[in-house]
């Protein structure tokens, strides 16, 4: 999996993602998807402008997670999500 890592950049820079909005003229929308993950893919266009206006090269923006690593933090999360549910049903039958 690839992930676009701008909300870091903007952070180390101190900017928003308004700022990179104005500045590239890419839509808060796209921008958005690009924080969340929910992209499912970067025009060169638009990485070349995120590139320019931040002053970065496209290997600072993107991030490889090989499919291992990512399988592996799904699992996490879904085991970490199963021990709240089951604290919280336990807490719920004590009362």
């Amino acid at each position: 999996m690839i992930k676009i890592r701008v909300d870091q950049l903007l952070e180390a820079q101190g900017r928003t993602f308004y700022w990179l909005a104005k500045e590239t003229g890419i839509s808060h929308t796209t921008l958005w998807r690009f924080k969340k993950g929910k992209a499912l893919g970067i025009n060169f266009e638009t990485l070349e402008k995120m590139c320019q206006v931040l002053g970065c090269q496209p290997g600072d923006l993107l991030t490889f997670i090989n499919g291992t690593q990512s399988r592996k933090n799904r699992s996490a999360k879904k085991q970490a999500i199963v021990r709240v549910g089951q604290l919280t049903a336990g807490r719920t039958s004590r009362s």
